[in-house]
């Protein structure tokens, strides 16, 4: 496959606009959906399919525990070519109620030096209804689906419940399973949001509307004890699941940071861990968690899982790396799993916390 050399393209990428970018390469996954015999050889190509990796979660069937984090597919418009690139599942988004243009440009940048990307997006999408159509276009497709959703910029702190009951109601059928973002930090009063009341009226809400798996996202950037307290809320409330983490505002990790906008990438792998870890110590086993943050090779992955993920999420380092990271993590994974006298991984889940019992 030496003609897709993501290198070779990466450098051609690079020379552009960061968003730019993006709405090309995005333009180049919407066009393979229209070559069939492309589809199939690139997923054959890139998609790890093996028993070590597979798992029931959710009532659907994982083939490999590494997702394309939201952000990349905000319109839902990339489903059915995510799997070509070797992901396990996608999530789409963040969706809000009405369509919204998101934060003035320029709000996406590079930090090369850093392996690492900054953006001040804002829930850039256009709006639920949008993402409704493409959903139903979806004809069999075996593939989970997370739908994560966000309030509308313009929607007053005191009313932002009234847009994720409106989204709740909108995707309760739809998807595998449903994502709160309350941590993005580029919607203005956004991770206010992070606190118990807020947190248990929402899922109590949630509940009354749906059966469908809702999970929460949090920021990277709290105390391990007041995340962990808003965890243990939101699982007792009625959550499925904890994604762990959103991108950072810790613009001290480096000199080249803007100050404005989140951070992800290799920047924030450590931070992101060492969270997701004390959330682990506390969560694991009591709900389905999910570790995000700078992740680009199986030993990273793997020390998530044996810290409490289920599955992971990747998107930043998918820019500086391309698709084949995906099939070195989940090649990388099965290795690393059978090493340790695994037959699935839903035995290495975790098992930081069995031993030490």
């Amino acid at each position: 496959m030496s003609f897709f050399s993501y290198q070779t393209i990466k450098k051609v990428l690079f020379t552009l606009d960061p968003e730019t970018a993006h709405t090309l390469a995005s333009l180049g996954l919407r066009s393979v959906v229209y070559a069939p015999s492309l589809l199939r050889l690139l997923k054959n190509h890139y998609f790890v399919q093996n028993s070590t990796l597979s798992q029931n979660l959710f009532g659907t069937t994982f083939s490999n525990p590494v997702g394309l984090a939201a952000g990349f597919d905000k319109n839902g418009e990339y489903i059915t070519a995510t799997p070509t690139l070797g992901f396990g599942y996608t999530e789409i988004g963040t969706i809000t109620p009405k369509p919204q243009a998101g934060n003035p440009t320029p709000r996406l940048f590079r930090l090369k030096e850093d392996r690492s990307i900054q953006n001040a997006m804002g829930f850039n999408n256009k709006g639920a209804e949008y993402m409704l159509k493409r959903l139903n276009k979806l004809y069999f497709l075996d593939y989970p689906i997370g739908i994560n959703i966000g309030k509308n910029k313009l929607t007053p702190e005191d009313e932002a419940i009234k847009d994720y009951e409106i989204l709740l109601n909108m995707f309760k059928d739809y998807g595998d399973y449903i994502i709160i973002n309350i941590s993005s930090p580029n919607t203005p009063g956004l991770r206010d949001l992070q606190n118990e009341a807020f947190i248990t009226e929402l899922f109590t809400v949630a509940k009354t509307i749906t059966n469908q798996p809702i999970l929460l996202k949090i920021a990277p950037d709290m105390e391990a004890d007041d995340a962990i307290t808003l965890c243990k809320t939101a699982v007792k409330a009625g959550a499925s699941g904890i994604i762990a983490t959103n991108t950072t505002i810790d613009y001290s990790l480096t000199e080249h940071a803007k100050d404005f906008g989140g951070i992800s990438g290799a920047l924030v792998r450590e931070k992101s861990f060492k969270l997701f870890q004390a959330i682990g110590r506390e969560l694991y086993g009591k709900t389905t968690l999910i570790s995000v943050g700078g992740i680009e090779d199986a030993e990273d992955a793997y020390r998530r899982i044996k810290a409490g993920a289920s599955l992971i999420q990747v998107y930043s380092m998918l820019i500086y790396n391309g698709p084949k990271m995906i099939k070195e993590i989940n090649e990388g994974l099965t290795k690393l799993i059978e090493a340790d006298g695994y037959s699935n991984i839903t035995e290495a889940i975790g098992a930081d916390y069995r031993a030490n019992k």
